[in-house]
């Protein structure tokens, strides 16, 4: 096996033409982190263009072979476990064939050719929704509600840790952005701002965010604060932190295809604006006190999570004419971050967080199979998938990128009709039965 750190697509191609198994990585940090997937004991490897490559050999099995600088398998100097082991027997690199190629985080195999096609395009994305929503309010001579400013305040947070971790990666050039603990940090102040202020804004009718039961499937039926109002803070500050980094990570893990996020956020934002729509017309709080108390919905200001869930629907089909493949533009952190937090958000103000994981039902399998890979090769050494997340699998089966984003749109569409079928079902049965 041939690893190859920061080659040209031309050299990659010409060694997989001569029987060899190569494997690009676009810097040495992303082949540090993804080696151990894609070795098997007794593999030969030569690693071919990095000044750090020595740094791949502490901690491996000793019946792993690495031949360090730009030198040819076939010598017999070697080095196993970060120590020399002098002339050791030559082993030959396995006669695989064809060149494999291994991106950083959120970028596709095989997508060498796109190097240098502009990142940040969430920056369009979270700009127009901001300005949508904002015309939308100055065109009905309305001054915003509180629930709206809360979701755009949860975009933009988002939106700016995501801006910051792309601004890393871009200045430093093939650095991996933000760290780990620097994201969940900020996620969790943009989550413990939002969760807090949700609670404190009453509107005219002294409604806050988590009031009792409603129809709609996934909502809270028991209160938080069974043991007290300071508990149930802390309770729903957890249960809100938990929802926005799973799903904000969610998206992001889905964004590695030309298209894929995009076409399936916008189709769980249609979900939401029918959902805003409805709740508005079914209001317990605008001018319908007469209707039957379970067959309304307890939800503040559904009139302007319509508004916004439609502003970021209409934002990511325009995003997507760009980034459609071959994309023009991605969106990056800047933008997967965003539209994570946004479904988070929707989800929590319209009280339907167990009905999101129906509508959302692409992002759950796509992080999930991204948990299952982790857990499996961590426990057994073994991977469940050829590569997670779930697209990369049927890329490596064989897949073209375009027919994996096509049907993972197909897919869904199926999970936003199920997840719409299911809130009326839901509603509907409250209608009859009580």
């Amino acid at each position: 096996m041939l690893i190859g750190i920061g080659s040209t697509q031309e050299a990659l191609e010409a060694a997989g033409a001569r029987g060899v198994e190569v494997v690009g990585f676009d810097d040495a940090a992303t082949a540090i982190s993804q080696i151990d997937a894609l070795l098997s004991d007794g593999d030969a490897v030569l690693v071919k263009g990095s000044n750090g490559s020595g740094r791949l050999a502490p901690g491996r099995p000793p019946s792993r072979r690495f031949v360090p600088d730009d030198r040819h398998p076939h010598l017999r100097r070697g080095r196993t476990r970060g120590h020399p082991v002098g002339d050791a027997p030559a082993h030959p690199l396995p006669p695989r064939q064809g060149v494999r190629t291994v991106h950083p985080p959120g970028r596709p195999p095989g997508t060498l050719h796109q190097r240098g096609t502009p990142t940040m395009g969430g920056l369009v994305i979270i700009i127009s929704t901001v300005l949508g929503y904002t015309l939308a309010n100055l065109t009905q001579l309305r001054t915003p509600r509180a629930s709206g400013v809360l979701l755009l305040f949860l975009v933009v947070g988002l939106g700016l840790i995501g801006f910051l971790d792309d601004f890393e990666k871009i200045s430093k050039q093939r650095s991996l952005g933000l760290r780990a603990w620097q994201k969940i940090v900020g996620q969790a102040l943009i989550g413990i701002g939002f969760s807090v202020a949700a609670l404190h804004f009453a509107d005219r009718n002294g409604l806050t965010l988590p009031p009792p039961g409603s129809p709609s499937p996934g909502t809270r039926r028991s209160t938080l604060a069974f043991a007290g109002s300071v508990v149930g803070l802390i309770l729903f500050i957890l249960w809100a932190n938990f929802l926005i980094t799973a799903w904000s990570n969610a998206v992001n893990l889905t964004d590695g295809l030309d298209g894929l996020a995009a076409g399936a956020s916008a189709m769980v934002f249609g979900a939401y604006t029918l959902i805003g729509v409805w709740q508005t017309n079914q209001s317990c709080n605008y001018g319908h006190e007469t209707m039957v108390p379970t067959t309304c919905y307890q939800v503040r200001d559904p009139r302007d999570l319509a508004m916004i869930a439609a502003a970021l629907m209409g934002a990511c089909f325009g995003f997507l004419w760009w980034n459609a493949s071959p994309a023009k533009i991605f969106m990056g952190d800047t933008g997967s971050l965003a539209l994570g937090g946004a479904v988070a958000g929707l989800s929590i103000l319209t009280r339907t967080e167990f009905l999101a994981v129906i509508l959302g039902g692409l992002f759950l399998a796509e992080v999930m199979s991204d948990i299952i890979q982790i857990v499996s090769f961590k426990s057994t050494g073994r991977r469940v998938f050829r590569m997670a997340p779930l697209h990369h699998h049927f890329e490596l089966g064989g897949w073209t990128e375009v027919n994996v984003v096509i049907r993972f749109w197909i897919i869904a569409g199926l999970c936003v009709i199920a997840g719409l079928g299911l809130f009326y079902a839901e509603y509907l049965r409250q209608l009859i039965f009580g």
